[in-house]
Protein backbone atom coordinates (compact mmCIF):
# COMPACT_ATOMS: atom_id res chain seq x y z
CA UNK A 1 0.00 0.00 0.00
CA UNK A 2 1.31 3.72 -0.52
CA UNK A 3 1.93 6.15 1.65
CA UNK A 4 -0.88 6.65 4.71
CA UNK A 5 -2.28 10.80 4.00
CA UNK A 6 -4.87 10.37 6.47
CA UNK A 7 -5.78 8.54 10.20
CA UNK A 8 -9.14 8.96 11.27
CA UNK A 9 -9.32 7.64 14.98
CA UNK A 10 -12.70 6.92 16.92
CA UNK A 11 -13.54 5.42 20.40
CA UNK A 12 -17.07 3.78 21.23
CA UNK A 13 -18.34 1.95 24.03
CA UNK A 14 -21.31 0.14 24.18
CA UNK A 15 -21.89 -0.78 21.14
CA UNK A 16 -24.47 -0.48 18.68
CA UNK A 17 -27.54 -1.08 20.80
CA UNK A 18 -27.00 1.78 23.69
CA UNK A 19 -23.52 3.26 23.02
CA UNK A 20 -21.34 6.27 22.54
CA UNK A 21 -18.84 7.13 19.62
CA UNK A 22 -16.20 10.16 19.17
CA UNK A 23 -13.81 11.08 17.07
CA UNK A 24 -10.40 11.69 18.56
CA UNK A 25 -10.56 15.50 17.73
CA UNK A 26 -14.17 15.64 19.27
CA UNK A 27 -16.13 17.01 16.18
CA UNK A 28 -17.87 13.91 15.47
CA UNK A 29 -19.93 12.81 18.74
CA UNK A 30 -22.81 10.58 18.56
CA UNK A 31 -25.37 7.91 20.78
CA UNK A 32 -25.85 4.79 19.08
CA UNK A 33 -29.03 3.48 19.33
CA UNK A 34 -30.86 0.08 17.65
CA UNK A 35 -33.04 1.52 15.14
CA UNK A 36 -37.06 0.55 15.99
CA UNK A 37 -37.27 -1.32 12.90
CA UNK A 38 -35.25 -3.85 14.30
CA UNK A 39 -36.51 -3.82 17.55
CA UNK A 40 -35.17 -0.50 19.62
CA UNK A 41 -36.33 2.74 20.76
CA UNK A 42 -33.88 4.77 18.42
CA UNK A 43 -33.19 8.06 19.49
CA UNK A 44 -29.85 8.00 18.17
CA UNK A 45 -27.70 6.96 14.97
CA UNK A 46 -26.64 3.28 13.98
CA UNK A 47 -23.11 1.54 12.02
CA UNK A 48 -25.02 1.86 8.85
CA UNK A 49 -26.36 5.84 8.78
CA UNK A 50 -22.90 6.47 9.56
CA UNK A 51 -21.25 4.26 6.97
CA UNK A 52 -23.96 5.55 4.51
CA UNK A 53 -22.96 8.96 4.73
CA UNK A 54 -19.22 8.37 5.05
CA UNK A 55 -19.69 6.57 1.64
CA UNK A 56 -21.89 9.10 0.01
CA UNK A 57 -19.22 11.76 1.44
CA UNK A 58 -15.93 10.23 0.35
CA UNK A 59 -17.58 8.89 -3.15
CA UNK A 60 -18.48 12.86 -3.84
CA UNK A 61 -14.65 13.42 -3.19
CA UNK A 62 -13.81 10.84 -5.91
CA UNK A 63 -16.06 12.12 -7.93
CA UNK A 64 -14.62 15.55 -7.78
CA UNK A 65 -11.19 14.37 -8.17
CA UNK A 66 -12.22 12.19 -11.50
CA UNK A 67 -14.25 15.38 -12.72
CA UNK A 68 -11.04 17.37 -12.40
CA UNK A 69 -8.85 14.53 -14.14
CA UNK A 70 -11.39 15.18 -17.40
CA UNK A 71 -11.66 18.60 -16.93
CA UNK A 72 -15.51 18.17 -16.55
CA UNK A 73 -17.79 20.52 -14.22
CA UNK A 74 -20.26 18.50 -12.24
CA UNK A 75 -22.19 21.37 -10.35
CA UNK A 76 -23.16 20.45 -7.22
CA UNK A 77 -22.95 16.95 -6.95
CA UNK A 78 -26.11 15.34 -4.60
CA UNK A 79 -25.81 11.32 -3.81
CA UNK A 80 -28.58 9.67 -1.52
CA UNK A 81 -27.30 6.68 -0.09
CA UNK A 82 -28.94 3.35 1.18
CA UNK A 83 -26.81 0.67 3.23
CA UNK A 84 -29.10 -2.12 3.40
CA UNK A 85 -28.18 -4.42 6.62
CA UNK A 86 -29.09 -7.99 5.96
CA UNK A 87 -28.70 -11.51 7.11
CA UNK A 88 -27.33 -14.21 5.70
CA UNK A 89 -28.29 -18.20 5.33
CA UNK A 90 -25.20 -18.72 7.98
CA UNK A 91 -26.89 -16.46 10.44
CA UNK A 92 -24.21 -14.05 10.04
CA UNK A 93 -25.00 -10.26 9.03
CA UNK A 94 -23.69 -8.27 5.28
CA UNK A 95 -24.39 -4.98 4.10
CA UNK A 96 -25.74 -4.19 0.36
CA UNK A 97 -24.90 -0.36 -0.96
CA UNK A 98 -27.08 2.07 -3.35
CA UNK A 99 -25.84 5.23 -4.03
CA UNK A 100 -27.96 7.09 -6.82
CA UNK A 101 -26.17 10.40 -7.79
CA UNK A 102 -27.00 13.56 -9.34
CA UNK A 103 -24.89 15.60 -11.66
CA UNK A 104 -26.69 18.44 -12.10
CA UNK A 105 -24.33 20.23 -14.90
CA UNK A 106 -23.35 16.42 -16.88
CA UNK A 107 -25.96 14.35 -18.98
CA UNK A 108 -26.50 11.17 -20.43
CA UNK A 109 -23.32 8.72 -20.76
CA UNK A 110 -20.85 11.52 -19.40
CA UNK A 111 -22.46 11.36 -16.10
CA UNK A 112 -22.57 7.51 -16.50
CA UNK A 113 -18.52 7.66 -17.18
CA UNK A 114 -17.39 9.77 -14.00
CA UNK A 115 -19.78 7.70 -11.41
CA UNK A 116 -18.15 4.53 -13.30
CA UNK A 117 -14.28 5.69 -13.09
CA UNK A 118 -15.62 7.40 -9.86
CA UNK A 119 -15.88 4.23 -8.52
CA UNK A 120 -12.52 3.03 -9.32
CA UNK A 121 -10.80 5.53 -7.44
CA UNK A 122 -13.32 5.76 -4.25
CA UNK A 123 -11.42 4.37 -1.30
CA UNK A 124 -15.09 3.49 -0.01
CA UNK A 125 -15.79 1.59 -3.29
CA UNK A 126 -12.25 -0.10 -3.46
CA UNK A 127 -12.86 -1.63 0.32
CA UNK A 128 -16.34 -2.98 -0.33
CA UNK A 129 -15.37 -4.23 -3.64
CA UNK A 130 -16.05 -8.06 -4.43
CA UNK A 131 -17.37 -8.18 -0.85
CA UNK A 132 -20.28 -5.65 -0.88
CA UNK A 133 -22.85 -5.52 -3.37
CA UNK A 134 -23.01 -1.96 -4.62
CA UNK A 135 -25.53 -0.43 -7.02
CA UNK A 136 -25.03 2.85 -8.59
CA UNK A 137 -26.91 5.02 -10.75
CA UNK A 138 -26.24 8.23 -12.63
CA UNK A 139 -29.02 11.05 -13.40
CA UNK A 140 -31.26 8.10 -12.71
CA UNK A 141 -29.39 5.43 -15.20
CA UNK A 142 -28.02 2.64 -13.83
CA UNK A 143 -24.61 2.78 -13.80
CA UNK A 144 -22.78 -1.18 -14.61
CA UNK A 145 -19.43 -0.91 -12.77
Amino acid sequence: MGKIVYTAEAHVTGGRAEGHGRSSDGALEVDLRLPAEMGGEGGGTNPEQLFAVGYAACFEGALGAVARRSKSEVGDVEIDAKVNLQTAEDRSFGISVALDVTLPSVEGAEAVELVREAHKVCPYSNATRGNVEVALTANGTAVEA
